[in-house]
């Protein structure tokens, strides 16, 4: 099969729509399969011997450092050399409109990912309520109106897109890394680096944007026992170290480097409630280390209250100091909550996922479209 991915984010930069696509695409190619990539630039031209086609872009008001794809012939021009069975359009916004009218042109099938809450994103970089509710949402749901497939990950994101009348949705979540998250990479020399008095060490891992409501961590800071950990970086890194001062940064890390800091943790903690789905919450589960996160949107699907996980009211954040407190001060609950976790994700690995989104998804609208593959 010949799959042509229009992303509205790739390498180099690293966040949850960029990281899907790579891992859907080393796993295409494991499989046998043949893809190809278009993505906003600059950046790397291949990615595991995949060629990766740039496209015009610019940088986001307010967050510059975030490419947006602009309209370039370069992208018919891929799809044309390219000749793809399907366009797989990731998270599609800007530039995956363009690859959407270019796949209808060329009467090729297409799935897209609905990944990225875009309305709720637009309200935390300041859009007027009226506008992001009005135009953001049309314009959302008019692109998942269009396509042959829209796959969404959490029963939430499948309830916005209803809203938005969407009407052909599959849930199709995310896999994550066992080989490379593991509670055997927690590391004692660095836990104790971080906290030498023997607190306890509650962490948040992501991007440091607003989006991520990453400004609710100032909620924890004057919680006894408990040391602060902010893994990432991101425009609101340095407005954050401000409100945290005792807090520890460590910037942005990645591969083993970020899977020990992960494992290394005692409690994780998810502060934004507009995630689709939420990687990092899978990634602590399979780190072992027990998850707090917003009872709203993708957690809820990750996290089975007290079982996998503590979910906490958005809407009253007395609860979400509350459930830090509890795990910082029970250990066992800790380790309870840290063993169902892991065993939850054991069997979400990127290869099972990934196979099913071709044997299942692909195959499926391919079959529609009368397309042997």
């Amino acid at each position: 099969m010949r799959v042509a991915i229009v992303t509205e984010s790739f390498l180099p930069q690293v966040n949850g729509v960029s990281n899907t696509v790579r891992h859907v695409v080393d796993e295409l190619v494991a499989a046998g399969h043949e893809a190809m990539v278009v993505a906003p630039g600059p950046g790397p031209a291949h990615h595991a011997g995949v060629p990766v086609v740039r496209v015009r872009s610019v940088g986001l008001p307010g967050y510059r450092s975030f490419p947006i794809g602009l309209p370039d012939a370069a992208l018919s021009r891929g799809l044309d050399r390219f000749g793809p069975d399907l366009v797989h359009l990731a998270s599609p916004i800007a530039l995956g409109a363009v690859g959407l009218r270019a796949a209808r042109r060329a009467g090729v099938p297409t799935v897209a990912v609905y990944q990225t809450d875009v309305a709720g994103f637009a309200r935390q970089y300041g859009l007027h309520d009226a506008l992001v509710d009005g135009v953001v949402d049309r314009w959302v749901g008019r692109l998942h109106r269009r396509v042959d497939l829209t796959l969404a990950p959490s029963r939430a994101s499948a309830d916005q897109l209803a809203a938005m009348g969407v009407r052909d949705v599959a849930t199709w979540g995310r896999g994550v890394d066992l080989d490379l998250f593991g509670p055997s990479r927690r590391s004692e020399h660095l836990h104790r680096a971080w906290v030498p008095d023997g607190r306890v060490a509650v962490g948040y891992v992501g991007r440091l944007a607003h989006e991520k409501q990453v400004h609710r961590l100032a909620l924890l800071s004057d919680l006894p026992g408990i040391q602060l950990v902010v893994i990432g970086d991101g425009p609101a890194r340095a407005e954050l170290q401000r409100q945290l001062p005792g807090a520890v940064f460590t910037g942005m890390l990645q591969g083993e480097e970020l899977a020990i800091a992960f494992a290394s943790l005692d409690v994780f903690v998810h502060t934004g409630d507009a995630e689709t789905f939420c990687q990092t919450v899978q990634e602590a589960q399979a780190s072992g280390v027990p998850v707090v996160a917003p009872g709203v949107g993708g957690p809820v699907d990750l996290v089975e209250q007290r079982r996998t996980g503590l979910l906490f009211d958005s809407s009253d954040l007395g609860s979400l100091r509350s459930n830090v407190l509890e795990l910082a001060g029970s250990p066992a609950l800790r380790a309870d909550l840290s063993r169902r976790a892991r065993a939850a994700v054991a069997e979400r690995s990127w290869e099972a996922v990934v196979r099913q989104l071709v044997d299942v998804h692909y195959r499926r609208v391919l079959a529609r479209a009368g397309v042997a593959a």
